[in-house]
């Protein structure tokens, strides 16, 4: 009598779109659980700051790993996050982490001969300084895309401003506000003025080359101050 029974190495086998595909699906929940921890517990590391440890090892710059002092929002006065969102992203409550309106004025500049930059946002941001590595390629851009989504849908907006202040870089070798502000002005982050704080949001496009107290973010001060006047989002009445 013939038994319906099959030895596992008759077992049958699963083709490789199949393999693929689960994988592709592992890859893609992976960073939930991450993220809805981030909720609550700041990143002890991202991979800006490996990268940047990897750089220092490689150069002979002591010491390798960076300062990074992460804060409470208590901690955080109105003006560094005011000015955050002033100078890098005044329409992040707006948008749903992806800004197609600053996205097509960036394409408007390409066009007319200017450089292509200007519309990441701050989700954006997190989630690059968080899970990938510097680049331009499509495909970097696109996994960004997925994990701004992710962001959005899992956390809210004020803590992902959070997470962008305590884990962006603020001098060299600097990252988070706390550490910035130690290291530019000595003092705790708590107790920067609106002018300090609108310096320390100035320097944010290149924070490793240029100084709060420097030419460049004296030149960008006052736009950024004149920003800070507003609510967010921007469309809101002044105070």
């Amino acid at each position: 009598m013939a038994f319906g029974f099959r030895s596992r190495g008759d077992a049958p086998k699963r083709s490789w779109p199949v393999r693929i595909l689960r994988a592709l699906f592992l890859l893609a929940i992976a960073p939930i659980p991450l993220m809805l921890l981030f909720a609550v517990v700041n990143p002890p590391v991202t991979m800006v700051m490996v990268g940047r440890a990897a750089e220092r090892l490689g150069n002979g710059n002591r010491p390798i790993w960076p300062q990074h002092s992460p804060i409470a929002r208590a901690a955080m006065n109105d003006n560094i996050r005011r000015a955050v969102l002033a100078s890098e992203d005044d329409r992040f409550y707006l948008h749903n982490g992806i800004d197609f309106v600053e996205i097509d004025k960036a394409l408007d500049r390409r066009k007319r001969g200017g450089k292509l930059r200007g519309a990441s946002t701050l989700t954006q941001q997190v989630a690059k300084n968080i899970f990938l590595w510097n680049g331009r390629s499509f495909i970097r851009k696109g996994i960004e895309a997925y994990l701004t989504l992710l962001l959005e849908l899992l956390l809210t907006k004020e803590r992902i401003l959070d997470l962008y202040i305590n884990l962006a870089e603020w001098g060299p070798n600097q990252f988070g506000i706390e550490a910035g502000a130690q290291y530019h002005f000595k003092k705790h982050a708590s107790q920067l003025t609106r002018e300090e704080a609108a310096r320390m949001a100035a320097i944010l496009p290149s924070p490793r080359k240029w100084s709060p107290r420097g030419s460049i973010a004296s030149r960008r001060i006052a736009a950024i101050l004149g920003r800070m006047q507003y609510a967010a989002p921007k469309t809101d009445v002044p105070k």
